[in-house]
C-alpha cells in the first residue's frame, strides 16, 4: 500500500484543479501546469485532490505515489513557486545575467552563455568576499531542477579543493591530497 499516494493534496485558495480526459490542469497566481496520467483515478473533492488505484498491480502501485507527488508539486508550484540556488566556488568564477541570458565565467577560455526558458526567472548575487550565487525561480519544479542540473554540469564540484558549481547547502565529499 502506498503511504504517500493515500494522502490527499490540499488545494489552497486561488488555485483551481481541472481533471479532463486523463489530463490534470492546475492554475494559480504564478502560472498554469498540465500533467498527463494513465491507469489511476484522480478526483477533486472537498478542496483536495485524491489519487486512487483500481487494483494492486505493480504498475498501478508505482504510479499511485508518483502522481500524488506530481499533483502536490504542481499545486505548490503555482501557489508558492520553487527556488534553487547554485554557488560558484573557485577563483575567478563569476556569474551575471541580462534578462533571460546567464553568463558564466568558469575558468574556460570563453564564457558560457545560457539562454533560459521564459518560465524560469534568474537572479545573480555577487557580494565582495563571498562566492557568487545563481538563484533560479519558477512555478515548475521539474524545469527548475533540470536547468539547475544543466548549470551544475558545466563544472561539477571536484573532491580535492571543492571548486565548481554546487547547490547552496550541499556537502561536498572531500578527499585528502597526495601525502608526502
Amino acid at each position: 500500500m502506498s503511504r504517500i499516494g493515500n494522502n490527499p493534496v490540499a488545494i489552497p485558495e486561488g488555485v483551481t484543479v481541472d481533471v479532463k480526459d486523463n489530463v490534470v490542469t492546475v492554475k494559480g497566481k504564478l502560472g498554469e501546469l498540465t500533467q498527463n496520467y494513465d491507469s489511476i483515478e484522480i478526483k477533486v473533492e472537498d478542496g483536495s485532490v485524491w489519487v486512487t488505484r483500481s487494483s494492486d498491480t505493480k504498475d498501478q502501485k508505482a504510479k499511485h505515489g508518483l502522481y500524488r507527488s506530481l499533483m502536490h508539486n504542481m499545486i505548490e508550484g503555482v501557489s508558492k513557486g520553487w527556488t534553487k540556488e547554485l554557488e560558484l566556488v573557485g577563483v575567478g568564477y563569476r556569474a551575471s545575467n541580462q534578462g533571460q541570458k546567464l553568463d558564466l565565467a568558469l575558468g574556460f577560455s570563453h564564457n558560457i552563455v545560457l539562454s533560459l526558458a521564459p518560465e524560469v526567472k534568474v537572479e545573480t548575487i555577487s557580494e565582495k568576499g563571498k562566492n557568487p550565487i545563481v538563484k533560479l525561480t519558477s512555478h515548475d519544479k521539474q524545469l527548475v531542477g533540470q536547468v539547475a542540473a544543466k548549470i551544475r554540469g558545466f563544472r561539477k564540484p571536484e573532491p580535492y579543493k571543492g571548486k565548481g558549481i554546487k547547490f547552496v547547502g550541499e556537502e561536498i565529499r572531500r578527499k585528502a591530497g597526495k601525502s608526502a
